[in-house]
């Protein structure tokens, strides 16, 4: 059951597509099986929720300890945590984003934040990482029931996108997709996709076992309503860097009680050598070099698991990381160590035999060239 601001959520952004669907149809001039596509979209997209098992939340438990107490995926409003903007507050800039998103639907005096929605992505390509792994090395895939209460916009809601809509009035995300692609020569992290000929053969896709590294180029979908687990998830999709880990034990675990499938993806990984300073800045491939260095126990590559240790140590005692900034500052190295791991990391060497290739030296740089700080 939705509550009344959920419900107005969706009913603001439907509204507003719908105003916007003849002016959507023109821009997709020429295309003659829009309704095929939307209706494609429908029966073969899945929203993923990515999400880093060992961020620690505001009440002191890893994500994946608040996960398995009670099965429930919940929010920054909520939780505490987040692994993009740290402004979930009143008056925070992702409270500012959501109203001009969703009107005042979240903005009565009696809307609790239990009530704000859920962040992920439209996972048309079934891509292992999921749709959108910039926000976590994990996710969860979702049933196609709950894209019917999600809305969705091109790109990042906090960039204020003006193409937006639900499954309902999806014109515009769809002429906003279409546009993007061709512009850019990247369908949703995969060059070379046309979008329209991706769209038609989703009936037919076979995923690929290579990650989708899809850190900027996804539909970023919104769930209205709770997120409970064995009612709402296809699968757990785990980094396989977590098997053998306290979170990784009890994500397993939860999987088997609320019945939903355990999978696990190939995994990033990457040497501090090949870290360079042009992706995510100079600071970055010295923050991956004293990280590995500090929780490497002997190993000499990153993992998510190495990242969130980083992440914990920051979080718990930020005034032994003030060399490197502030706490904010810190945090958002530790979010660059794990964009770079997305971006060129290798299959990790825990990562299950599922026929892609062997993790090469150069992959995560385990015989690469001599570390240089």
């Amino acid at each position: 059951m939705l509550t009344s601001a959920q419900l107005a959520a969706l009913d603001h952004v439907t509204a507003y597509a719908d105003k916007r669907r003849t002016e959507a149809l023109e821009r997709l001039a020429g295309v003659p099986d829009v309704a095929e596509l939307i209706a494609n979209v429908r029966a073969h997209g899945r929203v993923t929720l990515n999400f880093h098992p060992d961020r620690l939340l505001a009440d002191g438990r890893t994500v994946a300890e608040s996960m398995a107490a009670d099965g429930r995926y919940r929010s920054q409003f909520e939780t505490g945590v987040t692994n993009g903007s740290r402004t979930a507050f009143l008056g925070g800039f992702r409270d500012r984003w959501e109203q001009a998103l969703f009107g005042t639907a979240y903005h009565g005096p009696d809307v609790l934040p239990a009530e704000r929605p859920l962040y992920g992505g439209l996972n048309l390509l079934a891509h292992p990482d999921g749709a959108s792994p910039r926000f976590g090395s994990c996710h969860v895939r979702l049933r196609p029931e709950v894209s019917a209460r999600s809305t969705f916009t091109v790109g990042d809601s906090h960039l204020g996108p003006a193409d937006v809509g639900t499954l309902e009035a999806f014109e515009c995300v769809l002429a906003g997709l279409v546009e993007q692609a061709r512009e850019t020569g990247v369908t949703l992290g995969r060059a070379g996709v046309d979008p329209l000929a991706m769209l038609r053969g989703l009936a037919d896709h076979v995923p690929s076992r290579e990650p989708g590294r899809a850190l900027d180029d996804y539909l970023e979908a919104q769930v209205h309503g709770p997120v409970d687990l064995a009612a709402d998830a296809e699968a757990l999709v785990l980094d396989p860097s977590f098997r053998d880990t306290p979170s990784g034990d009890l994500l397993t675990e939860l999987a088997a009680r609320c019945g939903i499938a355990l999978e696990w993806h190939a995994g990033f990984e990457l040497h501090p050598a090949r870290f360079g300073p042009d992706f995510r800045g100079p600071e970055a491939p010295r923050f991956a070099a004293h990280v590995v260095e500090r929780f490497g126990d002997g190993r000499w590559w990153l993992d998510a698991e190495l990242v969130g240790r980083a992440a914990a140590a920051a979080a718990r005692d930020p005034l032994a990381w003030s060399s490197w900034g502030t706490e904010d500052e810190v945090l958002q190295l530790v979010k660059y160590l794990w964009h770079t791991l997305v971006h060129a990391g290798g299959p990790t060497a825990s990562a299950p035999d599922i026929g892609l290739p062997g993790r090469s030296p150069d992959a995560a740089g385990t015989a690469g060239p001599e570390l240089r700080l």
